[in-house]
C-alpha cells in the first residue's frame, strides 16, 4: 500500500520468506470483414451495372499493378521490415521466444497461453519456490553474481561498507556457529527485556516499558507501526507517521475467513513449536499461544481491509501528539515516541500523520480490556517472530511447516547461500549494490534508458491531448506533472563514492561469527537512522530498492520513478535486441511506473509530490467513471475459482494498461523516425506483433495454488496471466495486429481505457478528412469494395505497406472520386471507408491506410 511504503512497484515483492508456424492466418481472404469468404456470382445477369463498370476499372488497374509488381519485388528484398536479422543476439533471443510460445494456442482466445504456454511447460516450479517467473530467474542470476563477488573477493581496497557486507554474508553462511549457539541468543534477549510468561516468569507488569523496547531498538510492530517519512502534504519535510499493524499472517482474511482454517492451524502449531524450543511447557504453551492467536484475530477484526485504503486524502490525518493521546489513550504517546525516536526530544505539539484513525481508537479499547499478561505475551511473540529466522535449523524446520501451508513450499529447499544473499541485500543492500554495479552494469544502459523514458513520457503527454473527458486546466497540470517526474536509473550515485557509502552504514557493527547479533545490531542501527531523519529534509535521491533488485517503482511524494540495475537486462532490455522487444519489455515497465503518477492514488499527488486536489471536479468524476469499468473487468477474472479483487488491484491495472499503450506509442514513433527494423528469424511475427509477445513473455510464470491464493488476498497487482489478458484485451492496437475477430475473448468489443487511445485510432483521427465520418469498416460493407480489396490483396500479396501505392490509389479513386455521383452504393462506401481506414493484406501482417 502506498500509505505504508509511499511507492507503487511493478512486480509483487516476494513474500515466501518470512522476512504453430506463428503466422496469423485470416479466417478468409476478406481479412477484417464478414466471415465466409467473398461471394463471386457466376451468372452475368446477377451483376449490377455498377459492378460491371467497377470490374472494368479493376481489370485496367490490374495491368498497372502487375507492371509495378516487378519493381516492387526488387525493392521488397531490400526492405528492412522484410529482412531477417541474423546476428547472434537476434538468433538467440528468437530461439528463446519460440521456445516460450505455444503455437497450438489461438492468440485471440488466450494470448497468455499463446505467448507463455511453452515456457510454462518447460519450467516446473523449482524446489523451495512458491512461484517462478522471469523476475525470479533474473534475480537468481544476480544472486549468483553476488555469491561469486562475496566469496571470492579480497575487499582489501574496498570501502568499509563493502567489507561489512562480506562479513555479514559469511556470518549467515556460518551454520556451524549458528547451530552451536542454538536458541540461547533469543532466550537471553527475552530475559534482558524482562521475561516471557510462556517460557519463564516475567517481571515487567508495565505494558509501556515492554512496548517501547520491542518496537524501539528491536523494530517489532505490535498493535501499530511508527515510522518517519515524507509528509504527503508537505514533500519538503519529514514527519512521524502511525499506521495499523500487528498481524503476523499476510492478510486479515487468514484470521477471519474459514476457508483459511488450515493455515490458521499451521500458524498455531508454529507458535507452539517455537515456544517449546525456547523452553516453554507443552500444555501451558499451547494454551497461551491460542490466547495470542485469539488476540491477533481480534486485531484482524478491526484492521481496515486493503481495498478500503486506496483514497489517500481520506486516510491522511495530521494531528499533534496531544491529539493522538486523546484519540488512543491506552498508550502514553509522548513517552513512547520520545523513547522510540531517541535522542530526539519531542513535546505534545509535535505533528503526527495518522493513517488509521478509527483503528487506533479501537486498538486502544482492545488494549485497555486485555490482561497485561496476554499483552506481554503478544508483544514478546512479535519479537520472537523477528529473531527466529536467525537461529538454528530447528527453527527453520518449524518455519517450513508453516510456509508449506501458507505458500505450498519449503524454505529449507532453498540453498543456504541464496537465503544469505537475500538477507544481506535486506540489510546492506546499497553496499552490496555497489559490488553488483561495479561488476555488471554498463553505464551506457543508463543513457539509453533515459532516452527511452523521455520517448515514453512524450507519448504519454501527446495522448493527453486526445482525452475528451479531461478539462484543459487538468490536462495542462497533468503535462506539467509528467515533465516533472524525476527518473532514477541503475543506482544512486553515492554508492560508488566510498566515503559516502561508508557514512550511510556508519555505526552499524558487523561480526563474522554471530549472525543473530548482526541482525539485532541492524535493528538498533535502523532505529537510530529513522530518528535521525525526522529533523532533516527528505533526500530526493534516497532509494527504497537496492540496485540488484529486479523491480521498479514510483514514489508519489517525490514524483519519481526508479529502475534499479537489476531489471535493466534481458528479457526486459538489451542493447542488441530489437527495439520492439526493448519497448515491449523495459519500455512497458517505464510506462507502467509513469502511469502510476496518474492512477487512482498517484493522481492525488501534484508535480511536487504534495497530496492535494489539483484535478477539476469534472475530470475527477469522469476518471472515476472509467475506473469503474476496469474494476468490473478485472473482478470477473478468476484463479482457481477465486475472483480477483478489482478494487484492490485498480492502481496496478491502470498502470499496466497505460504503460503498455504509452510504450507502444513510443515504439511506433521510433519506427516513424528510424524506419522498420529487421525481423527476428523463425518467430514468424511482424515487429508490432513481436512487441506484444515480448510484453506478454515478461509475465510467464508458474505458482503454487497456495501462493496464488495468498496473492489474491494481499497483492495490489493482478495475477500475471491477467496482467497480460486484461491489458491486451483493452488494446485496439493488439487486436488489429493479431486480427482478433470481434467477439473473441481478446476482442470482446468492450474495452476499458483510462488515458490513452490506440496508436491506430490516433493516426486515423489525425489523417481523416475534416468531413469524414470516422468509424470502423462495417460488417455490411458493399461487396464491390470487398472485391476491390480481394484483388488488391491477390496482386500485392505480402508486399510492404509503404510500396502498396497503386492499390491505395485505385481504392481511393473508386471511393472518393465518385465517378457516378448518383450511386447510393458509392455514397455508402465513402462513409464506411474514410481516409485513414486500415486495410490488411492476405497474410494479415501488413496494414494499408487509405
Amino acid at each position: 500500500m502506498m500509505s505504508n511504503y509511499k511507492r507503487a512497484t511493478f512486480e509483487e515483492e516476494d513474500g515466501t520468506d518470512i522476512s504453430a508456424d506463428g503466422a496469423i492466418s485470416p479466417d478468409s481472404v476478406e481479412v477484417g470483414f464478414r466471415k465466409g469468404g467473398i461471394q463471386l456470382y457466376g451468372p452475368l445477369g446477377r451483376r449490377t451495372q455498377l459492378e460491371v463498370v467497377l470490374a472494368g476499372l479493376l481489370l485496367a488497374s490490374l495491368l498497372a499493378l502487375f507492371g509495378c509488381a516487378i519493381t516492387l519485388g526488387v525493392r521488397y528484398n531490400r526492405d528492412p521490415a522484410r529482412s531477417i536479422c541474423l546476428t547472434e543476439a537476434c538468433v538467440t533471443v528468437a530461439s528463446k521466444i519460440v521456445e516460450a510460445l505455444d503455437r497450438s494456442a489461438d492468440p485471440c482466445q488466450d494470448f497468455y497461453q499463446y505467448a507463455c504456454g511453452g515456457w510454462v511447460r518447460k519450467n516446473p516450479l523449482p524446489d523451495g519456490r512458491s512461484r517462478w517467473s522471469t523476475f525470479n530467474s533474473i534475480w537468481d542470476q544476480n544472486q549468483a553474481v553476488l555469491k561469486h563477488l562475496l566469496e571470492n573477493g579480497t575487499f582489501n581496497s574496498s570501502s568499509e561498507a563493502e567489507k561489512k557486507t562480506q562479513s555479514y554474508y559469511l556470518s549467515c553462511l556460518n551454520e556451524q556457529r549458528i547451530e552451536e549457539l542454538g536458541a540461547q541468543p533469543l532466550i537471553d534477549l527475552i530475559a534482558k527485556i524482562g521475561g516471557w510468561n510462556i517460557t519463564e516468569s516475567w517481571d515487567k507488569d508495565n505494558f509501556l516499558d515492554v512496548l517501547k523496547i520491542v518496537s524501539g531498538p528491536y523494530r517489532a510492530q505490535p498493535f501499530f507501526t511508527v515510522g518517519v517519512s515524507v509528509d504527503p502534504k508537505n514533500s519538503n519535510s519529514n514527519v512521524i507517521q502511525v499506521d495499523q499493524s500487528g498481524l503476523f499472517l499476510p492478510s486479515r482474511d487468514y484470521y477471519l475467513n474459514k476457508t483459511n482454517e488450515k493455515v490458521l492451524k499451521a500458524y498455531l502449531d508454529y507458535m507452539v513449536e517455537l515456544g517449546l524450543l525456547l523452553g516453554g511447557d507443552k500444555n501451558s504453551t499451547r494454551v497461551q499461544m491460542q490466547q495470542i492467536l485469539d488476540f491477533e484475530t481480534a486485531l484482524a477484526n478491526i484492521t481496515v481491509p486493503q481495498d478500503e485504503r486506496r483514497d489517500e486524502e481520506k486516510l491522511y490525518h495530521k494531528i499533534t501528539i496531544a491529539d493522538l493521546q486523546v484519540l488512543s489513550p491506552a498508550v502514553e504517546w509522548l513517552d513512547y515516541l520520545n523513547f522510540v525516536l531517541s535522542p530526539l526530544e519531542l513535546n505534545d505539539t509535535e505533528p503526527v500523520v495518522v493513517y488509521a484513525k478509527e483503528y487506533l481508537q479501537q486498538v486502544s479499547d482492545l488494549i485497555n480490556k486485555t490482561d497485561h499478561s496476554l499483552l506481554n505475551n503478544y508483544m514478546i511473540w512479535n519479537l520472537v517472530q523477528k529473531g527466529a529466522s536467525s537461529l538454528d535449523q530447528r527453527f527453520e524446520n518449524a518455519q517450513d511447516k508453516l510456509l508449506e501451508s501458507l505458500y505450498g513450499t519449503k524454505k529449507s529447499c532453498t540453498p543456504r547461500w541464496q537465503t544469505c544473499i537475500g538477507n544481506t541485500d535486506d540489510t546492506l543492500g546499497f553496499a552490496l549494490g555497489a559490488l553488483f554495479v561495479k561488476a555488471t552494469f554498463d553505464k551506457q544502459s543508463k543513457e539509453i534508458a533515459e532516452g527511452m523514458i523521455n520517448e515514453i513520457r512524450t507519448a504519454f503527454k501527446d495522448a493527453l491531448d486526445d482525452l475528451n473527458w479531461m478539462d484543459e486546466q487538468t490536462r495542462q497540470a497533468a503535462k506539467d506533472k509528467a515533465d516533472a517526474i524525476y527518473d532514477m536509473i541503475g543506482f544512486p550515485d553515492f554508492i560508488l563514492d566510498s566515503k559516502e557509502l561508508d557514512d550511510v552504514y556508519d555505526g552499524y557493527e558487523v561480526t563474522e561469527d554471530n549472525f543473530f547479533q548482526n541482525m539485532i545490531n541492524f535493528y538498533n542501527f535502523s532505529a537510530r537512522v529513522m530518528a535521525d531523519q525526522l529533523r532533516k529534509p527528505p533526500n530526493r535521491d534516497q532509494w527504497s530498492m537496492t540496485p540488484p533488485t529486479v523491480n521498479a517503482y514510483y514514489m508519489p511524494t517525490k514524483n519519481g520513478i526508479v529502475f534499479p540495475a537489476g531489471i535493466l537486462q534481458a528479457p526486459f532490455y538489451a542493447q542488441n535486441h530489437p527495439k520492439a522487444l526493448n519497448f515491449g519489455g523495459i519500455g512497458v515497465v517505464m510506462g507502467h511506473e509513469l502511469t502510476h503518477a496518474f492512477d487512482d492514488q498517484g493522481r492525488e499527488y501534484d508535480k511536487d509530490g504534495n497530496l492535494r486536489p489539483w484535478w477539476q471536479n469534472s475530470s475527477v468524476d469522469a476518471f472515476k467513471n472509467r475506473t469503474e469499468c476496469m474494476i468490473d473487468q478485472y473482478t470477473q477474472y478468476t484463479i482457481n475459482g477465486e475472483h480477483i479483487n478489482g478494487k484492490q488491484t485498480l492502481g496496478e491495472n491502470i498502470a499496466d494498461n497505460g504503460g503498455l499503450k504509452a510504450a507502444y506509442h513510443a515504439y511506433r514513433s521510433w519506427v516513424q523516425k528510424n524506419g522498420e527494423e529487421k525481423r527476428l528469424p523463425a518467430v514468424n511475427l511482424t515487429n508490432d506483433q513481436l512487441f506484444f509477445v515480448g510484453f506478454a513473455q515478461v509475465w510467464c510464470s508458474v505458482r503454487t495454488p497456495e501462493s496464488a491464493h495468498e496473492g489474491l488476498m494481499t497483492d495490489p497487482h493482478s495475477p500475471p496471466k491477467y496482467r497480460v489478458i486484461g491489458t491486451l484485451s483493452n488494446s485496439p492496437d493488439f487486436t488489429e495486429h493479431f486480427q482478433c475477430p470481434l467477439g473473441s475473448p481478446m476482442n470482446s468489443g468492450h474495452r476499458c481505457e483510462s488515458y490513452l487511445r490506440s496508436w491506430a485510432e490516433n493516426r486515423r483521427m489525425k489523417q481523416a478528412p475534416a468531413n469524414a465520418d470516422v468509424r470502423p469498416v462495417s460488417n455490411s460493407s458493399p461487396r464491390h469494395i470487398r472485391l476491390s480489396l480481394f484483388i488488391c490483396s491477390l496482386t500485392l500479396g505480402d508486399i510492404q505497406v509503404s510500396h502498396a501505392y497503386m492499390c491505395v490509389c485505385v481504392l481511393h479513386t473508386l471511393i472518393y472520386n465518385k465517378p457516378d455521383s448518383s450511386s447510393s452504393d458509392l455514397e455508402d462506401v465513402s462513409t464506411v471507408m474514410p481516409l485513414g481506414t486500415p486495410l490488411r493484406d492476405l497474410k494479415g501482417n501488413v496494414w494499408i491506410h487509405l
